[in-house]
């Protein structure tokens, strides 16, 4: 039987840090799942859209940090993301299915029953759920979090053995290794309220997520005996080389 993983793939991840969204790393991401689907029943939850919306139209007048003017851009970007995934996985013989969510369809025990009736097909037919929240109709996400709390959920929801979050840094640190040079990165950590200290609001240039709202995914996730991995996705490989040891990231036991 399959083991089952959840990752969580943020804007400054497929965007490099850049303004662009970057089909080498979705190639790199297609390349590894494509080799990781004997082992694991996959679920993406991905970032981007707003991402994809600035990259493809010229947006005049309002102002971008305004909630409505962002769901307005997610709404725009979010087909051309999922296009651009269809795209590129085609290329690696991956099928891809979009799934829109918000919180409180992960919190209703008869949408949390839909929800994993499609899944359950999905997986049965090879196709790959490609999870966003619906920007439209929910801001969780826009305004904090970059998916990572509504990864975890879903993680909960499947009942994953792994989720793993893709980040701009190489894990967990002791400081922000932004501002400190002299930062340590924290490999594993079994109690989260002993490191609860160290959470830094330090959030990316592209996306809406900083270590504070991982901690949270984490701190759900470890309620529910789901291990979950922080790795720096801007890296080639990056879910090999933590599987394999070739690359120092932080797991949450």
């Amino acid at each position: 039987m399959k083991k089952k993983l959840v990752l969580k793939i943020g804007t400054s991840t497929l965007t490099n840090s850049t303004n662009l969204i970057k089909r080498g790393k979705m190639e790199d991401i297609a390349q590894q799942i494509q080799l990781l689907q004997k082992d694991f029943d996959i679920i993406i939850v991905s970032s981007g859209a707003v991402a994809a919306a600035k990259q493809t139209i010229q947006w005049s007048g309002g102002n971008l940090d305004d909630i409505a003017q962002k769901q307005a851009l997610a709404a725009i970007g979010q087909p051309f993301l999922m296009n651009r995934y269809q795209d590129v996985f085609n290329d690696y013989n991956l099928k891809t299915a979009q799934c829109l969510l918000t919180y409180n369809d992960v919190s209703s025990d008869n949408a949390k029953h839909n929800i994993l009736n499609t899944i359950d097909i999905l997986w049965q037919h090879n196709y790959i759920p490609i999870i966003n929240e619906n920007d439209t109709v929910a801001t969780e996400e826009i305004k904090f979090g970059d998916n990572d709390k509504l990864a975890a959920l879903v993680a909960i929801l499947v009942k994953a053995n792994l989720l793993i979050l893709a980040s701009d840094i190489d894990g967990f640190y002791d400081s922000d290794p932004k501002k400190n040079a002299n930062a340590i990165l924290i490999e594993q950590v079994t109690d989260i309220n002993a490191v609860k200290h160290l959470m830094s609001s330090t959030k990316s240039n592209q996306g809406t997520g900083g270590m504070q709202s991982k901690l949270i995914a984490a701190e759900l996730c470890v309620e529910n005996n789901i291990e979950m991995w922080i790795v720096n996705g801007q890296q080639e490989n990056f879910i090999f080389n933590a599987m394999n040891g070739i690359k120092a990231f932080t797991s949450f036991k």
